[in-house]
């Protein structure tokens, strides 16, 4: 089991994070998305090789224009 964003998730640990954003339809090319995993911050650049291990607990954030 994965917790996404604080709720239990179906995601099984095996998937890298870039598979994570694309199930989540969050463009994982696109500006203002930040992913921490187990509390730290992953790099854009190691979205595509990072591999969710079992109870992991992943927080994505997207920036919003607004005021």
């Amino acid at each position: 089991m994965i917790v996404l964003n604080g709720e239990r998730s179906e995601l099984r640990a095996g998937e890298t994070l870039a598979q994570l954003l694309l199930g989540m339809g969050v463009d994982a090319d696109g500006r203002g998305v930040a992913v921490a995993v187990d509390g730290e911050v992953v790099p854009h650049a190691r979205w595509g090789s990072f591999v969710l291990e079992q109870d992991a607990r992943v927080e994505v954030l997207t920036a919003m224009q607004g005021g």
